[in-house]
């Protein structure tokens, strides 16, 4: 262990004040409620350090199904119904990122439609992560709404350039050849008004 910058450091400490002691309380109190740690010494906190944790049957009124806890906390919660997912969402102040696993596209896609307004963000069978800084860092409710990444600060302190043309259908082709050939590296979205 080590701090970020010295090379060769796989474990730093956790950079809030309290912070091990804050997350070692709110696996207690999962535990103390009927949850499970399921992984050996999970949670074990050593100074600024602590142990990641994996807790099995989290439910609603825990701690760690309640709030965001931003530390090496794996918190899982299972339902038996499909809409118990939808109200348990729809009822939380938070919408960072919710990760769907499956094979079946029709129920993938009902899960996409009910909860991306609640979210911003959906993985599809893939763990939730951030990065790369292309992808921004995005938040619902009370999740701090908006989103950032290293090209919006970037935006967010330089003047912007609006590209604009007449829809007819020889500009419209213009456009999207420049585009689908991707032949600026300004002009390269692909959603074309």
């Amino acid at each position: 262990g080590g701090m970020p910058w010295q090379p060769g450091v796989s474990i730093t400490p956790l950079p809030e004040h309290g912070k091990p002691e804050t997350l070692a309380a709110m696996v207690a109190d999962a535990v103390s409620k009927g949850a499970r740690v399921v992984n050996r010494d999970g949670g074990a906190v050593h100074g600024t350090w602590m142990k990641p944790a994996v807790v099995s049957g989290v439910k609603p009124g825990m701690q760690l199904h309640e709030l965001e806890q931003f530390g090496p906390v794996v918190p899982i919660a299972t339902w038996r119904d499909e809409r118990e997912v939808d109200e348990q969402m729809k009822a939380s102040p938070y919408g960072q990122q919710m990760s769907i696993f499956g094979k079946d596209p029709q129920r993938i896609a009902r899960f996409i439609d009910a909860h991306v307004n609640g979210v911003s963000r959906i993985n599809v069978n893939t763990q939730c992560r951030r990065g790369p800084d292309t992808f921004p860092f995005t938040g619902r409710k009370d999740s701090a709404e908006g989103t950032l990444s290293v090209s919006d600060a970037l935006r967010a302190f330089s003047i912007r350039c609006v590209v604009a043309t007449s829809a007819d259908p020889a500009n419209t082709g213009l456009v999207t050849e420049i585009v689908t050939r991707r032949l600026s590296t300004f002009l390269s979205t692909d959603y074309v008004f």
